[in-house]
């Protein structure tokens, strides 16, 4: 059994796209993951399986859109993977910064080389990235809410589906999946 952390795209606490953590527990239970657990009401999943994404990925994502009533899309990592996320991040290093301005945006895939130069030309207006792999470091020192590098910025982009967590719930996620 491999551990597996489900970060949903575009899940709210209220209004559109809501969903109840207890219900997403619910689905990923019928999904046939063991050891269903999440974490805060923003739609981030850990469970266990011994199948790889590739066999239920899609499965998944097609019950929590049915459920929520519109399209979702899921971003899945491992615990070694979120592991490497944290010893990664390049603005930890960076004296005098708040790590409560880091944010990790999680990319569904490897962006094509030829977008990248589309991500350069987002005027951050303060706000800065780092893309290494799979992920986008991000320092938003004015808040995320008012970042010019959201989500949909980003998927337009690179192309790519993409989900942000806030430094905290990186490494809290990734403690609760070891």
């Amino acid at each position: 059994m491999a551990t597996y952390i489900a970060l949903l795209r575009a899940v709210n606490v209220l209004g559109n796209n809501a969903i109840k953590m207890e219900r997403l527990r619910g689905i990923c239970a019928d999904a046939g993951f063991d050891n269903v657990r999440t974490f805060i009401a923003s739609g981030n999943a850990i469970f266990e399986t011994a199948h790889t994404p590739t066999r239920w990925l899609d499965d998944l994502e097609a019950a929590i859109s049915e459920e929520v009533g519109a399209e979702i899309s899921v971003v899945v990592r491992t615990p070694a993977q979120l592991r490497a996320v944290v010893a990664a991040n390049p603005f930890a290093a960076e004296r005098g910064l708040n790590p409560k301005h880091f944010h990790v945006t999680f990319l569904g895939a490897h962006p094509a080389k030829r977008h990248l130069p589309v991500l350069a030309a987002i005027d951050g207006r303060g706000d800065r990235y780092h893309h290494l792999g799979r992920e986008l470091y991000l320092h938003c020192p004015n808040g995320y809410a008012r970042s010019k590098l959201n989500n949909n910025a980003l998927e337009k982009a690179l192309d790519v589906r993409a989900t942000t967590r806030n430094w905290n719930t990186v490494n809290r996620l990734y403690e609760l999946s070891r």
